[in-house]
């Protein structure tokens, strides 16, 4: 099946998605390349990127409980509308000189806070523009067309587009945000998200317990969602020491890193385009564990590696890995959760993943400091190994069982983990 299989809203969305990738990568490094031009101060350059992923653990689920209130076409659209227009300010101060490092900041958190709305409703909005057995090859497609996107085009065009001018990537990305909200209001529009009970909406509070207490109470969902969460923990303490390991263990030469990165790049567009074969020749679950034990392997030959082709080999193995578990993640519970849930449940699994990402950063760097980088790759594969003991275990094939409705109560037979 092909993209233009997968019907024209797909097309619409996948085309708004790939856009407004292309603008983030744009923007990111010009934030940092704009923040090191007006100081050196590590910890105030630092904090330009810190308040970026504040608000994801701040409003996550705030975004989910909007995502599944209002209707998930205009929300999306009117987010990147405001996106639009706060990056075009941000453009026209830097081109102006007026843009300081408060205005940096503030620029950075809210673009941060605005995505938290724009993910969930774009994740809980799909499964009404495909059929549920193509959820697995759509997400897949999405999620490579934002990886060429963001890896092979923007990330290495915004140096060059900011050396030209440093208002110029800001701009560019302001424009793809007011693309993305055009093709996102041209898509057919669906019905409203509806209750899973039925009942009358409650508080922000209420509505987000709502959704926690079904993610919760579902056993293949939220045993997947801990499984995710554990996975995050390696996977960030491998990105925090990656440069250091690749050019003190690999070694690799300093101006042969974009090449090895690259790497990384091109197994997960491949790993995208081969998600929904895996989980239609295998089923979703069985396909899950399957790629965890391939990663358990390639991050075991990429802790064992000691040059630069093997290592990269590796890294590509891992990071296909890696994407075809969030593709597959995102279509099990596109396909399982109500729609009147999906926002609050698929911003809580997001939630549940944040936590551990800076918790393996920290320690990566820590035992970095103290052993060098080659213990972090080392636990980073001794944790997937386990991981990949534990879905084994906890995933296998176990007899239908009451899945819980909003409020707790059976309302229809958990999926078979097979499915």
């Amino acid at each position: 099946m092909t993209s233009s299989a997968l019907g024209r809203d797909f097309r619409l969305l996948w085309s708004a998605a790939v856009s407004s990738r292309l603008g983030d990568a744009l923007r990111t490094p010009a934030l940092a390349l704009l923040a090191a031009t007006l100081t050196r101060d590590p910890r105030i350059i630092a904090a330009v990127t810190v308040v970026g992923q504040l608000p994801p653990l701040l409003f996550g689920l705030l975004g989910g409980v909007y995502a599944d209130r209002w209707d998930r076409r205009r929300t999306m659209a009117l987010v990147d509308g405001v996106r639009a227009a706060v990056v075009g300010v941000l453009a026209v101060a830097v081109a102006l000189d007026r843009a300081g490092i408060l205005v940096l900041l503030v620029a950075a958190f809210l673009l941060a806070a605005l995505g938290t709305l724009f993910d969930s409703a774009s994740f809980a909005l799909l499964p009404a523009l495909v059929p549920p057995a193509a959820l697995p090859r759509a997400n897949g497609r999405l999620q490579a067309g934002t990886a060429v996107a963001g890896g092979f085009l923007g990330a290495p065009a915004a140096g060059v587009l900011f050396a030209v001018a440093p208002a110029l990537p800001f701009t560019i990305d302001a424009v793809t945000f007011a693309v993305a909200a055009l093709l996102v209001l041209a898509l057919t529009p669906t019905s409203a998200p509806r209750l899973a009970t039925g009942a009358r909406r409650g508080s922000v509070w209420g509505e987000i317990v709502e959704g926690l207490r079904w993610l919760r109470a579902h056993r293949t969902l939220w045993r997947v969602t801990l499984l995710a969460a554990a996975c995050n923990l390696a996977i960030s303490g491998v990105l925090a020491v990656l440069v250091l390991y690749a050019l003190d263990v690999l070694r690799v030469p300093p101006s042969g890193y974009g090449l090895f990165a690259a790497s990384a790049i091109l197994g997960g567009v491949a790993g995208a385009l081969g998600a929904g074969r895996l989980a239609a020749r295998f089923g979703t679950v069985p396909a899950l564990c399957a790629v965890l034990a391939a990663q358990t392997v390639a991050l075991t030959g990429f802790a064992l590696a000691r040059h630069p082709v093997p290592g990269a080999f590796a890294l590509a193995v891992f990071a296909a890995g890696t994407v075809v578990w969030n593709s597959l993640c995102a279509s099990y519970g596109q396909r399982h959760v109500p729609a009147g849930l999906l926002g609050r449940v698929g911003a809580a699994q997001r939630m549940v993943g944040l936590l551990t990402a800076p918790v393996g950063a920290a320690l990566a760097g820590l035992v970095a400091a103290a052993y060098g980088t080659v213990p972090v790759a080392g636990a980073a594969a001794g944790t997937f190994a386990l991981v990949t003991l534990a879905a084994w275990w906890t995933l296998r094939p176990v007899p239908p069982a009451d899945a819980p409705t909003s409020g707790g109560t059976a309302a229809r037979p958990e999926p078979h983990p097979s499915r």
